[in-house]
């Protein structure tokens, strides 16, 4: 009995000692944050940081805003490699057969990596989010309406189109975002818990809008699937291929938001930090996952998506928290 009380010890300080490899400062801009919900870190596949704030826990199903976009880039991935797409480059007419007939022929050689690089010309809704939920079919609107920029010229943040890639995987799977993305991602790395809402066309919500709703140890799951090139448990989950191109993306534009210089390329954000090499996902209001490969590491943070305090928690994030993660993770 003493051998098994002293293993029990031990596994306990082991535990305990793995939760407590990041100190962050617990009285100041994390303990007094109202707005900041989780914080959750691993490094070599590894969780060395679970913190829940403001009444949420593991359980919770955190609204991920636009981190939607980049589980919706992997899915592409996924789709394109069994077949499904033929490549980021296809013409999204293929799809929208509609478009093939469109008055303005530009919109016949829009690509799907356009889409994903926020640089289609397709209408975006701005700052009008509200409208576009209203609208009876979003995506079908979206294809019909006046370019609103030369397609693969402008970097346009555009949740109106980017929710045409969610179309794009249903019509050519056969099978809807939410039973695709189950199918072939999220029971494999063992998700068993999610949220997904349909946008008013029927088609699972592919930007963020309704946004899907993940556990923050979940997410994180999907922050290593990047940083092992798509292998989970010695399985190819996404194609090496698909996650090179993420991590590397042959065209990116300059975003005025998130971690200073950053770029957008399919779905994810870029940025050169101290000359750390990082990946990310960013959500409305403080959704974040950052991807690390140099030092093996993925940060999630969860917070409130109230948009009268959204840009500034998303700043105490970028400027403060986030600086301060990575000179402990180099340490």
């Amino acid at each position: 009995m003493k051998r098994i009380a002293i293993l029990l010890v031990l596994c306990f300080i082991s535990y305990v000692q793995s939760f407590a490899q990041i100190h962050i400062d617990t009285t100041g801009y994390i303990k007094n944050n109202p707005l900041l919900y989780s914080l959750v870190i691993s490094k070599s596949d590894k969780i060395i940081c679970q913190q829940y704030f403001n009444g949420q826990d593991s359980t919770t199903l955190f609204n991920d805003q636009s981190l939607t976009k980049s589980v919706t880039a992997l899915l592409i991935g996924i789709a394109i490699d069994k077949g499904y797409i033929r490549s980021v480059d296809e013409k999204v007419a293929n799809f929208f057969p509609e478009l093939k007939t469109d008055t303005d022929k530009r919109k016949q050689d829009i690509t799907i990596r356009q889409v994903m690089n926020q640089a289609s010309g397709f209408y975006h809704e701005g700052v009008n989010v509200g409208a576009l939920l209203n609208i009876p079919d979003p995506s079908g609107y979206v294809i019909k309406a006046p370019l609103v920029s030369e397609p693969g010229k402008v970097f346009r943040y555009n949740n109106a189109a980017t929710h045409l890639l969610s179309v794009i995987i249903t019509k050519s799977t056969g099978m809807d975002t939410y039973s695709f993305a189950k199918k072939f991602l999220f029971d494999p790395l063992g998700i068993t818990t999610f949220d997904w809402k349909k946008m008013n066309d029927g088609y699972y919500d592919g930007c963020g809008l309704l946004s899907i709703r993940l556990r923050s140890v979940d997410m994180l799951k999907l922050g290593n699937l990047v940083l092992n090139k798509g292998v989970y448990h010695n399985r190819q989950i996404i194609p090496a291929k698909w996650i090179a191109s993420i991590i590397n993306p042959e065209v990116t534009y300059k975003t005025p938001w998130g971690l200073d210089n950053s770029l957008y390329g399919q779905c994810w954000y870029h940025a050169d930090y101290q000359g750390i090499k990082i990946t990310y996902a960013l959500g409305w209001g403080g959704q974040f996952m950052f991807v690390i490969p140099s030092l093996k590491a993925v940060i999630t943070t969860n917070s409130s998506v109230a948009d009268a305090t959204a840009i500034k928690e998303a700043a105490l994030i970028t400027r403060r928290l986030f600086p301060e993660l990575l000179k402990q993770l180099k340490d």
